[in-house]
């Protein structure tokens, strides 16, 4: 029963990581900041774009690391 137990915690935890992934992208488009950050590569020719957000995946890669670190402190 205790395999089951750390199953369901761990299908939790997924879901959770899951709908929040969810409810960023929902209102990722109302945050005027987001993907527009100095650093974030675009290019733009005549008939080829190329946007890569740079600085904003780096930004949110250090502040999951701090909530994750915070989370695992405990």
């Amino acid at each position: 029963m205790n395999d089951f137990s750390q199953f369901g915690k761990i299908f939790l935890i997924i879901g959770l990581v899951v709908a929040g992934m969810g409810l960023l992208m929902m209102i990722g488009g109302k945050i005027p900041w987001i993907g527009k950050l100095p650093g974030d590569l675009f290019y733009k020719g005549e008939k080829f774009t190329f946007y890569f957000p740079l600085m904003t995946s780096i930004l949110l890669s250090v502040v999951l690391t701090l909530i994750l670190w915070l989370i695992n402190r405990k």
